[in-house]
């Protein structure tokens, strides 16, 4: 028996030790670190990104919602009026009575036609500007106090802070769509709706730029 016998039967062993380590390297574990593909679940981004909002839990009765308060305005308003107004009047009383008794004769008018005569010249010019600029931003947390029927969530919340003789007072009110909370359990002031703040100031700082009760009259009722 020669050597060339061997060959077919070599080249068989072989062909047979390379399918047995490609389907044992099928079988085996995955370098993937999501595992082995035909193994797993499909991919989803809620389950395996870091990034990718997640749902948030049913919003239910007294639940806490942090409320940031973000906001601004502006106004410019600029006026100007030139009023003139002239009048002129001429009256002569040229006939009367006079009562004697139950009876009721003509005047002489002795002294004369009484006569009334005047005049109004009226002159009025003005302008006026104003301009304002308003910004309030701070966080405050509020209560779910009720649930309406489409599912939107009505909200309150109060805080006072208190410094020796300074008071801050604030409060919030509101309707907030479920869907406008961020994850992190806040919403923006924005997406509030029929919203109303209240805030207040009591003390020194409050004590030394608040008008008094004369110049809240006179900007009121403006006498002259």
């Amino acid at each position: 028996m020669n050597s060339t016998q061997f060959v077919p039967i070599g080249s068989a062993l072989v062909a047979a030790a390379l399918w047995s380590a490609v389907a044992a390297a099928a079988d085996g574990p995955s370098s993937s670190l999501f595992g082995n593909p035909d193994r797993r679940q499909p991919m989803t981004l809620a389950e395996y990104s870091w990034t990718y909002p997640k749902e948030l839990d049913e919003i239910r009765l007294n639940d806490l919602i942090t409320v940031i308060v973000d906001e601004k305005s502006a106004v410019i308003s600029e006026g100007e009026m030139d009023r003139k107004k002239k009048a002129h009047g001429d009256l002569i009383l040229k006939d009367w009575i006079l009562l004697k008794g139950f009876a009721a004769i003509p005047d002489p008018q002795t002294l004369g036609d009484p006569h009334i005569r005047g005049e109004v010249d009226n002159k009025m010019r003005s302008e006026a500007g104003l301009e304002t600029r308003d910004s309030m931003k701070f966080r405050i947390s509020c209560r779910v106090v009720d649930i309406r029927p489409n599912g939107n969530v009505v909200i309150e919340g109060r805080r006072t802070v208190r410094n020796n003789s300074e008071v801050w007072e604030q409060s919030l009110t509101g309707e907030v769509r479920p869907k406008d909370v961020l994850p992190n359990n806040t919403v923006l002031s924005e997406n509030v709706a029929e919203l109303r703040i209240d805030k207040r100031e009591a003390g020194h700082v409050r004590d030394g730029y608040r008008r008094g009760w004369l110049l809240k009259w006179l900007d009121k009722w403006q006498p002259f």
